[in-house]
């Protein structure tokens, strides 16, 4: 039997052919480490009498919360800082961005490479088929010592998406149908093996990031899109780096583009997805646009579209935080940033921004928030009993003009 994407990466790796189940020992490409976990980052490698033996292959960005929201937080960025320069490490600083945009931007993460990331969302890396995963302090330690990692090799669920995206919907809806319809265990430590066919190619590797970003929401340990389409022009692909037509998985599900509607998930469980129509008229406080979901430059231009010539309703706040400072200089240069400024949103610096509920946006008791991002636990943007609602950029966009959840169909028909 052939083998499937995610053990094709790890048999290259590897040198020899592997298969779910075994255990193998490969090489890195890069070692990813954010701000809020690095200090554990360090003092594991001062227990390990031990510092990064491939200097070149670990980053360290400061991004979850940029710029310092206290003292200590200041301190801790302080000491990323000389820390990475003692070691010739990159340091990502303030302002660059969100670690996994960054990485792509880069060109540190790379189709059919590793790269192990110290946060759940370093699935991201598949949109351009590379093997993204995340690991704690202690395992990030051992890969930057070592230049190595161990994994298991996971089962694979195959995911097809097929056809256009339907007038209206975004990938963003199409990923969170595919957690929907996988539940949020439902692809525990598994590759989510993702094919686009049937005119599905023509998803752009900003899409394809937001699909891969969100296989961990439903347990993934990585999630791998199948290279076609722009990530063909854009990137030198292996002839090696495709599954095999005869591939073994685990499970197989198949969702139609044309036939998607708009799609929001529901508190507190990224799982909990429904059409948007089944919640429309929620009142909304707050919406936040950005993330390392849907914070790309095509994500603020769809919110630019439908909020130019508008304003944000009166008692809701819109904050816009660009998913890195590329995004944020392209934003400004084509008159994105304008037009979002005289629609009443606040840009914030490049970053997490409230996604973590740190700082830059956290919600108070009882506030209801539309967010682009990934993850709407109980808490996760501030107080406990928050609700928070995650949905594309454009019903992110049309709920902040309204004040209430919708979708910019609605708002044309509102206006007419």
């Amino acid at each position: 039997m052939g083998l499937t994407l995610a053990e094709k990466i790890l048999s290259q790796r590897a040198g020899r052919e592997v298969r779910a189940g075994e255990l193998v020992v490969v090489e890195v490409d890069q070692v990813m480490v954010v701000d809020s976990i690095a200090g554990s980052f360090f003092k594991r490698l001062e227990q390990l009498g031990a510092t990064p033996r491939f200097p070149e292959k670990v980053a360290i960005v400061i991004d979850h919360v940029a710029p310092a929201a206290n003292v200590e937080v200041a301190k801790a960025q302080k000491e990323i800082r000389e820390w990475g320069n003692r070691h010739g490490c990159r340091v990502f600083d303030v302002g660059r961005g969100i670690c996994h945009q960054v990485l792509v931007e880069e060109g540190l993460a790379r189709p059919g490479g590793i790269v192990l990331g110290s946060d759940s969302h370093s699935t991201t890396y598949g949109g351009i088929a590379c093997f993204g995963t995340g690991m704690g302090a202690t395992d990030i330690a051992l890969a930057a010592a070592s230049g190595r990692t161990w994994l298991r090799v996971p089962e694979t669920v195959k995911v097809t998406f097929k056809g256009r995206l339907a007038p209206g919907t975004t990938a963003k809806d199409a990923a969170l149908e595919m957690v929907r319809v996988l539940t949020a265990d439902g692809a525990t430590y598994m590759s989510v093996e993702i094919h686009l066919v049937d005119g599905a190619e023509s998803l752009t590797r900003s899409q394809r990031l937001t699909l891969a970003n969100l296989t961990v929401e439903a347990g993934a340990k990585c999630g791998l899109v199948v290279p076609s389409g722009e990530i063909l022009e854009l990137y030198e692909i292996p002839d090696w780096l495709y599954p095999d037509p005869d591939a073994t998985y685990a499970k197989e599900v198949e969702i139609d583009l044309a036939a998607l509607t708009p799609r929001i998930s529901v508190p507190f469980y990224v799982d909990n997805v429904e059409e948007v129509a089944r919640v429309k008229g929620k009142r909304v406080d707050q919406v936040f646009v950005g993330t390392c979901t849907n914070g790309r430059l095509d994500d603020l231009h769809e919110v630019a579209a439908i909020l130019k010539g508008r304003k944000v309703a009166p008692g809701v706040r819109m904050l816009v935080i660009p998913a890195s400072s590329q995004v944020l200089e392209a934003a400004a240069a084509d008159g994105t940033l304008l037009t979002l400024l005289q629609a009443g949103a606040t840009i914030g610096t490049p970053g997490c921004g409230p996604c973590m509920g740190r700082h830059q946006g956290v919600l108070a008791p009882g506030e209801v928030c539309v967010s682009t991002s990934n993850r709407n636990f109980r808490g996760r943007m501030g107080a406990a009993d928050a609700e928070i609602y995650l949905a594309s950029p454009r019903v992110a966009a049309a709920s902040a003009v309204a004040g209430y959840i919708t979708t910019p169909e609605e708002l044309e028909v509102g206006r007419a």
